[in-house]
């Protein structure tokens, strides 16, 4: 890989790179400097070295060693499973795949165990059956393929949207209407890395994200709402920095917001993948999965006739069924 500096007056090297390559992180950028993998102008750079206009810069990025995954005896609360695929009840703490800091505990390394490694092939090397992700401190549904046919169906219908995927979520403070549609472009930071954020079409990585969010119960006083999410895609932290956009981060999110600061204080991030639907690889039928909300979240529930209406009511329709004139049609004391 080569690039050309078109302006640059003595900036560091690694921070332009930072900048001009948005998929490297900065710590794996400076690995690649220690490493001798990046030259400017012929010869080898330091993360200190200066760049100026007209300078040429080659990276060498070194082939990856795929790393064997070890079946782990890791305790799976699995939904539903068949030939074609499991639907398993993700804990939060667990990542999903091996990575650089996590190499084993995943749920990877559990699927190998309880499948008995009969995952040849697919997904690639680290990560067999995996169609989509939830972050490590998010909880609930996710579905894994077993074989070729439902892994390749499985994708097309993440990829064309032809998925429902609603989540719970319990924010700082409560959105001001009711319900509503929020679309933007999310892409990473272009400072902190492990972050994602709200950027302007084309810049960055920047890519279109939509979330609809229904208030299920607001606790006014007590600075917390029980809000209902709807993903029409799946970016990075997709529903983490959309709250946030509006102005209510998630309870228990130590990236998008100052959880010491926040009241009630939980232990995790408040975020549960509730409902997973999608047409069978197999059967040809939708099929509508749901993870119960864990006891953490069964104190913020008002009553059980809110979780009922929203089990019961496609999305669609939902905004009717949840308010009346404006307002949220349940309870809106400040007690859960």
């Amino acid at each position: 890989m080569t690039i050309k500096v078109e302006t640059s007056s003595g900036e560091r090297l690694d921070l332009f790179l930072v900048r001009e390559l948005p998929d490297l992180s900065r710590s794996r950028i400076q690995t690649l400097l220690k490493q001798g993998h990046i030259v400017v102008n012929g010869t080898e750079a330091k993360p200190k070295t200066s760049v100026n206009s007209g300078d040429q810069i080659t990276i060498s990025l070194p082939e990856p060693q795929p790393a064997e995954i070890i079946p782990q005896d890791i305790p799976l609360d699995i939904l539903h499973e068949d030939q074609d695929l499991i639907v398993i009840n993700k804990p939060t703490g667990l990542v999903v795949h091996p990575a650089p800091g996590n190499p084993d505990g995943t749920l990877v390394n559990a699927l190998l165990h309880y499948c008995e490694g009969n995952l040849p092939g697919i997904g690639g090397i680290e990560r067999p059956g995996i169609v989509h992700r939830l972050d490590k401190d998010t909880s609930g549904c996710i579905v894994t393929a077993r074989t070729d046919k439902g892994l390749q169906s499985l994708l097309d219908q993440f990829a064309e949207r032809k998925t429902t995927k609603l989540y719970l979520a319990i924010t700082e403070r409560s959105p001001i209407q009711p319900s509503g549609s929020i679309f933007t472009h999310i892409g990473r930071h272009p400072v902190r890395r492990q972050m994602q954020a709200v950027l302007n079409p084309g810049e960055g990585s920047s890519r279109p994200a939509i979330t609809d969010y229904y208030v299920l119960h607001r606790a006014e006083s007590a600075g917390w709402a029980l809000v209902l999410c709807h993903l029409h895609t799946g970016r990075t932290h997709q529903i983490r920095v959309h709250m946030k956009h509006i102005g209510c981060p998630l309870l228990g999110d130590p990236l998008y917001a100052n959880p010491k600061r926040q009241s009630p204080r939980p232990e995790r991030l408040m975020l549960h993948a509730w409902r997973l639907g999608f047409t069978h690889p197999d059967t040809g039928q939708f099929k509508t999965h749901e993870a119960p909300p864990p006891p953490e979240f069964e104190a913020f529930f008002p009553n059980q006739q809110c979780l009922d209406t929203i089990r019961n009511t496609s999305p669609d329709a939902l905004p009717q069924a949840l308010t009346v004139d404006g307002r949220v049609s349940k309870d809106q004391s400040d007690t859960p």
